[in-house]
């Protein structure tokens, strides 16, 4: 492998460690604290939903920006939330956004 993807690799670990263990050392300190958890920051509460929102932003967005992408993301996007309304799980609703979201793929390259 080349020393770029070396690098590129090095830096996405190091930032997912960071993302981890910064709010953690951040909220030890809060605790052994005299304040305990009534100072706690705003952005702690937050950061999680954040993250979450981000990835889901990043993995909407389709590779190849084309009519037929935007079509099969969003179908699959529909089909993710209405199985998630119906089992309340994680894993299904998934398992069907993808499923669905190949299908009208390959239906539209046929």
């Amino acid at each position: 492998m080349s020393t770029s993807l070396w690098l590129a690799i090095f830096a996405s670990a190091l930032g997912t460690l960071l993302m981890r263990v910064v709010p953690f050392l951040w909220m030890q300190r809060r605790l052994n604290s005299e304040t305990g958890l009534n100072n706690m920051p705003q952005w702690l509460g937050i950061l999680g939903p954040l993250m979450i929102a981000a990835v889901l932003g990043v993995s909407i967005m389709p590779v190849n920006p084309s009519a037929i992408s935007w079509l099969a993301t969003a179908i699959g996007l529909f089909v993710t939330l209405l199985v998630w309304w119906r089992v309340r799980s994680l894993g299904w609703p998934v398992a069907a956004g993808v499923a669905v979201y190949g299908v009208v793929q390959v239906i539209a390259y046929i």
